[in-house]
């Protein structure tokens, strides 16, 4: 038992250093050398990052929706992934993270004034860089807060999208607490924040960004993936981004009960991906979402934490390959 225990550490070893040399040898110099950045003013002139690269002899288009705190810089990888296997890639930083411009004199405070906005921007984006630049309608992939918002879009805007992918969507947050609690908190909150000063304040236990150690996380079991996406943190510390405010979290409830309440107008095909091991977001609420949905197919990765694109190699290969039987 132990020599097996030992002969497993050692694979997991080298299959991290591929990790980080296929990183450096390959993704690094394409995103250098392939991909284009620039910037596009979005709701209320906030300014909006965004980056894509094209395929010469496209598939087809993905657009990727990406999660709370995350910045296109994260998704190297992925959208490396994706190019190679025969598609053109768009992504943008959603207002107050990432690349994009803040709306609060702190720019660690996660911030919006409501959904509808990160909704605004992601048409804009799609008017003026996706739709044009593909040569069919695209498909759409998100995660986690970006699936939430991705959903809000499906349902304002229906004909944009030929199918979606859904990665561990916020349909609910954990820890799950009454609704009732939660509204309750929430509001006394905000009171006490507009009696005592103008700024928003971070709701209860939340605080600026504060790296957790690898053994500590929620995201993903591979250290690697988890290092390098520290490391963008750390190198760009402009993209950092810390807890939420308790306004996005009344704008997040919000979102979340619109789209529970109206899930059976989308109707293009999704591909819902539940990661078994999630303690970010809540399971059952994306259950019940899905089956509200008219044309969802339900996959759950057994073994995967929330970051199921940050995953160890067989994880993030499940996830890839269901994701590509889907779009083809």
């Amino acid at each position: 038992m132990l020599t097996q225990n030992i002969r497993e550490e050692v694979q997991v070893s080298e299959s991290e250093n591929l990790i980080e040399k296929r990183n450096q040898q390959y993704i690094e110099p394409f995103w250098q050398n392939q991909v284009t950045s620039g910037y596009f003013m979005g709701q209320d002139k906030v300014r909006i990052a965004y980056a894509y690269v094209i395929n010469p002899e496209p598939l087809g288009s993905i657009a990727i929706s990406s999660g709370r705190i995350e910045t296109l810089l994260k998704y190297k990888e992925l959208v490396f992934n994706l190019y190679h296997a025969g598609f053109s890639v768009f992504i943008h930083d959603h207002r107050g993270q990432g690349l994009s411009g803040r709306m609060l004199d702190d720019p660690e405070k996660g911030y919006v004034d409501d959904f509808a906005d990160y909704v605004s921007d992601f048409k804009l984006f799609y008017d003026q860089v996706i739709r044009p630049k593909s040569v069919q309608k695209p498909i759409l992939l998100s995660h986690s807060m970006g699936a939430a918002i991705s959903s809000l879009y499906l349902i304002a805007h229906p004909g944009d999208f030929a199918k979606c992918i859904m990665s561990a969507p916020m349909f609910g947050i954990r820890p799950v607490l009454p609704k009732w609690l939660s509204c309750l908190l929430i509001e006394s909150y905000l009171a006490i924040n507009a009696f005592f000063g103008k700024s928003p304040w971070y709701f209860m236990g939340q605080s600026k960004y504060n790296p957790k150690a690898f053994e500590l996380n929620e995201l993903t079991h591979c250290r690697q993936r988890y290092k390098i996406f520290r490391d963008i943190y750390q190198a760009t510390p402009q993209v950092k981004l810390g807890g939420v405010t308790t306004n996005w979290l009344k704008q997040a409830y919000k979102a979340m009960s619109y789209i529970h309440k109206h899930a059976a107008a989308i109707t293009i095909p999704v591909l819902l991906i539940q990661a078994g091991h999630d303690r970010v977001v809540n399971n059952a609420k994306q259950t019940q979402v899905a089956l509200k949905m008219l044309n969802c197919k339900l996959m759950q990765i057994e073994n995967a934490k929330h970051e199921i694109f940050m995953e160890s190699e067989d994880i993030r290969d499940q996830s890839l390959r269901a994701i590509l039987r889907f779009v083809s």
